[in-house]
């Protein structure tokens, strides 16, 4: 499978729906599935599951799974690319197209916040072995603009990386979700004359 660089509002608004992302999701993560089984494991009924995956077929990002299914009436379907990738300046300057990349980043980002709470939810059934080696942080940096670029690709570099090394079925290897995000704060409103501070 290949990446899918999205350019094109409609398809990044199809996209943009939480139950799409998390079908989307699904089929990357674990292989190709059934309609029912993505049900069972989102907990969505099965007609939804059947009419988002057959939005995201109509834009491209799956496709059924043929060489799964054990007769006509079994329908399998997977994952159309490996990953997606997005950039805002490809849409800048466009209002639509800035308007369905800001709500698929926005879906993206609570999608996260949801996986984490899940995580965290499951994380008592875990090892102690595995609780004490996964986690995460936050550091506020002061970087310049190709500092901050310079680090993103840093990042982007050590997840292809361990992406290459960590091969599934390994002994021992498990799913690890790695997120990483470089955002630019709000500046630090300064001082006033008076002591106030300044908008």
């Amino acid at each position: 499978m290949s990446d899918i660089r999205l350019t094109d509002s409609a398809t990044m608004w199809a996209l943009a729906h939480p139950t799409r992302l998390r079908l989307l999701g699904e089929l990357r993560a674990r292989g190709p599935a059934t309609v029912g089984r993505l049900a069972t494991r989102t907990g969505q009924a099965v007609g939804s599951v059947s009419y988002h995956l057959r939005t995201l077929a109509a834009h491209g990002l799956v496709t059924e799974a043929a060489g799964h299914a054990r007769d006509r009436r079994e329908r399998w379907w997977q994952a159309a690319h490996e990953t997606t990738s997005f950039a805002p300046a490809d849409v800048r300057g466009d209002p639509e197209g800035e308007a369905a990349m800001a709500a698929l980043r926005r879906s993206i980002i609570h999608g996260y916040a949801r996986g984490l709470e899940r995580a965290l939810d499951q994380e008592r059934h875990l090892p102690p072995e595995w609780v004490a080696a996964t986690g995460g942080g936050d550091e506020l940096l002061h970087l310049t603009v190709e500092e901050a670029a310079e680090l993103r690709a840093e990042l982007e570099a050590t997840a292809a990386r361990w992406h290459a090394r960590g091969a599934a079925g390994r002994p021992g290897a498990e799913p690890v979700w790695f997120i990483y995000q470089a955002v630019r704060r709000e500046p630090t409103p300064s001082p006033a004359a008076d002591g106030s501070t300044a908008p």
